[in-house]
């Protein structure tokens, strides 16, 4: 019997992880977005919104990478902060502003130790150069952080 899964993850994060624990976060637009994540405006207006929220204590950025139909992001969130509640809140707002439909889940892993931090911030400064947008990581400039 094939197992089911349910339709929507919660992104609970358990009250035994440590205040300040990084998370890695990637965020899909849904099929027939019509905003180009990347292009000038948009892409400008993205980084913005997520330094806003730093400023505002909602999260913190270690790394937010956009790619042109998704981003990236190595995050942290206040332990009295629901992180579901977050990324809505953030999705939600780009869609008002900015036009972008993104797709209604995201995906979220904690980052366990530093060498997994290492690795996980390589594969999404190296994400660009894979998907053959630019040749070397440092080319890219659609990203805050390390």
């Amino acid at each position: 019997m094939k197992k089911q899964y349910p339709q929507r993850l919660f992104h609970k994060t358990p009250s035994w992880v440590e205040d300040g624990a990084v998370f890695h976060i990637r965020i899909r637009c849904a099929a027939g977005n019509p905003v180009v994540l990347t292009r000038p405006a948009a892409a400008n207006a993205l980084l913005a919104s997520a330094d806003f929220y730093v400023a505002k204590g909602r999260w913190f950025v270690h790394l937010f990478l956009l790619m042109p139909d998704h981003l990236h992001a190595l995050l942290s969130f206040p332990q009295e902060q629901v992180m579901s509640r977050i990324v809505s809140d953030w999705k939600r707002f780009q869609c008002k502003q900015l036009g972008v439909v993104w797709q209604e889940i995201f995906f979220d892993h904690r980052i366990r130790n530093g060498a997994e931090y290492l690795e996980k911030a390589a594969y999404i400064r190296h994400n660009p150069v894979v998907k053959g947008l630019c040749e070397a990581p440092e080319e890219w400039p659609w990203f805050i952080g390390a």
